[in-house]
């Protein structure tokens, strides 16, 4: 590897996470990005870079506000901090033959990562590739979402095929699905982790497409609710991991501009389902809601099949793996070699979100909010229906266009991410690290909060009587989807920015909370719109948004107070603070034997052969070997 040279621009903590030693690379280039192994010094010009993350982190300046959620969802967190994870809990550990023993047994010369710029690196796959990569990862993902509410349009189909007079019952569907998908994606964060982001994605995948079946030619109600639930629980891996995926083939200078356009598929899927659903309903019934799923699975799955993986612990695993078998050597390792057993990710992955749920106050109150707008937009999905077929006797086809206003009010807020990062990059920054604290997204939370109770309420006084123009209240869905959008990215941004290590947990226990929300709010819609009127049902919703509006604002106003006075969130700093500490040192000590390694007249050349005849030692460990004490 080249050495730093005079003048050179230092790498910023993002620099330093884009690297690739955090990433992964196609199996098929694993070879050609290894080369024979480098000088220690090219090492040591590695480890630095990698260890300046604490020193810089003073002085870098965050471009991208999304960049906690980014680090999330993609597990970037667990591989920070030159291999030392902040998480300082005791667990139980698997080690490889290269993991065990002393570090004598993982020489430096050994380490296998990937080079700067390497095209074996997902970040550096051709453009192509990597745009083909996106669609199908988006396309895959906007399908399990899709299915969540196709169902909708079908209800009054299913409710005359099978006598099911209440509503609430067919609605059901809704429930088990959005209970699937929570309970799926407690366990889709594991596996991947176990198995790799590829092959968890395919076997959910190709589970989710059969599981469709059952529902196309189910015979009574009760079939289609059971296979709706276990088909989410293996649908929910595209939710899950897919974003994770998705940073890890995008750059720095294209991250923002990858995620806007992987988020369109996903935040449209609740609101295309009706509009899709409700046409195939129409012309062709509610069977063949279902086969069209089942169609789009299929194609969905396919195309997975045709991603590499890009999880970089398991690719590097794969490679460090590889060469000792083929080299016959057991000193090859990566820094992935050493990881969690399957009983601790299962631990951290289903009781660490439960117990940050009911132990963090942050989070009693961003789950009640976000998990309460949650529910109103699926609410939606059974209250629009009641509104424009029953009331004004549009078919289901033009029923499902009412959405249309949703759907556009969320690529508004897509299209609009540059503007609020502006928004958010203009809050005064943290002195101590150089960048935005997370008060600074609650900038953006406040509008959002604002604009979904505007929509919501005027959409219910303008929704009837019939005399006023459709065209109204469709367009007051516009504010309501945007203020949707807005507090969900935005406040998952800012508990992903909270809890740093933790934010896969805390976003897992709202991801729970708010799927419970969204199943059985809408169990309510069609008794509560009977008794209420559809005004008044939709007003008390609205209301319970305005409720909401508060917590934004207090804790744009008080939020550094609150996280300070967290005790999960004092554990991360005083945990991070020691993993700084440590790497401060071990970047000294690689610095003077950098410089020893550099001074010729103290360190006279040994004629490498001639060594390992009289020492047995082999010319690469005697460096070790000396160190450790063992030499003269």
């Amino acid at each position: 590897m080249a050495e730093d040279k005079p003048g050179e621009k230092e790498p910023s903590p993002r620099d330093l996470r884009d690297d690739s030693s955090f990433h992964g690379s196609s199996d098929e280039n694993s070879m050609e990005s290894l080369r024979a192994p480098p000088k220690q010094e090219g090492f040591l010009n590695h480890a630095r870079r990698h260890s300046r993350a604490s020193q810089l982190s003073h002085t870098s300046h965050d471009t991208d506000p999304l960049e906690p959620l980014e680090l999330a969802i993609s597990g970037a967190y667990n591989t920070m901090g030159d291999g030392d994870n902040y998480d300082r809990e005791a667990v139980s550990r698997v080690h490889t033959t290269a993991s065990v023993g002393s570090m004598a047994s993982r020489p430096p010369d050994f380490e296998v990562y990937f080079e700067d710029d390497d095209p074996a690196n997902p970040r550096y796959w051709p453009l192509w590739y990597r745009t083909w990569c996106l669609i199908c990862i988006s396309f895959t993902t906007w399908v399990v979402v899709f299915y969540s509410t196709s169902y909708t349009a079908s209800i009054p189909g299913l409710q005359a095929e099978f006598g099911v007079t209440n509503t609430a019952v067919t609605t059901l569907g809704v429930t088990a699905y959005l209970l699937g998908l929570a309970s799926g994606s407690l366990c889709a964060a594991p596996s991947s982790e176990l198995f790799g982001r590829r092959p968890v994605y395919i076997a959910s995948m190709v589970v989710f497409t059969l599981l469709v079946i059952p529902a196309c030619v189910a015979t009574s109600l009760e079939e289609i609710i059971v296979v709706r639930f276990f088909g989410a629980l293996f649908g929910a891996v595209m939710i899950t991991n897919s974003a994770g995926s998705v940073v890890d083939i995008s750059t720095e200078e294209t991250r923002a501009l990858i995620m806007s356009l992987w988020s369109i598929a996903p935040m449209n899927g609740p609101t295309t389902g009706p509009v899709i659903g409700g046409f195939v309903y129409q012309y062709l019934g509610w069977r063949w809601d279902n086969w069209l799923v089942l169609i789009m699975a299929g194609v969905g799955t396919l195309l997975m099949v045709t991603v590499k993986e890009t999880y970089a612990p398991i690719i590097l695993q794969k490679k460090a793996a590889q060469l000792r078998k083929e080299t016959d050597d057991v000193r090859w390792w990566c820094r992935y070699d050493v990881k969690k057993s399957t009983a601790e990710l299962l631990k951290i992955n289903l009781i660490r979100p439960f117990t940050l749920a009911f132990t963090e106050p942050i989070l009693w109150f961003f789950n009640l909010w976000i998990s309460l707008i949650y529910g109103v937009l699926y609410m939606c999905f059974a209250a629009y229906p009641i509104v424009f077929s029953q009331y004004r006797g549009w078919g289901p086809g033009i029923s499902g266009l009412s959405f249309i206003g949703i759907g556009t009010g969320t690529m508004m807020t897509i299209c609009a991410e540059p503007l609020l990062r502006k928004i958010i990059n203009s809050h005064p920054k943290d002195p101590e690290t150089g960048k935005v604290p997370p008060e600074a997204t609650a900038r953006v939370m406040i509008l959002g909060a604002i604009l979904t109770p505007i929509g919501q309420l005027v959409f219910s006084w303008t929704c009837l009587p019939v005399t006023i123009h459709w065209a109204v209240p469709i367009a007051f869905g516009i504010p309501f989807g945007a203020g949707n959008t807005i507090s969900f990215i935005y406040g998952s941004n800012y508990l992903a920015g909270a809890y740093g290590v933790y934010a896969a947990s805390a976003l897992a226990g709202n991801a729970v909370t708010r799927s419970l929300f969204g199943g059985t709010l809408p169990l309510a819609a069609p008794s509560m719109y009977k008794a209420l009127t559809p005004q008044w049902a939709g007003t008390l919703m609205g209301l319970l948004e305005v409720a909401m509006i508060p917590i934004p604002i207090i804790f744009y106003k008080y939020g550094a107070r609150i996280r300070a006075k967290s005790k999960v969130i004092k554990r991360m700093r005083e945990d991070q603070e020691r993993n700084e500490r440590r790497v401060t040192r071990r970047t000294r000590r690689q610095e003077e034997k950098r410089e020893e390694a550099q001074s010729p007249e103290d360190n006279p050349p040994v004629d490498g052969a001639v060594f390992e005849k009289e020492t047995g030692v082999p010319p690469r460990d005697r460096d070790m070997e000396k160190e450790a004490g063992k030499l003269p």
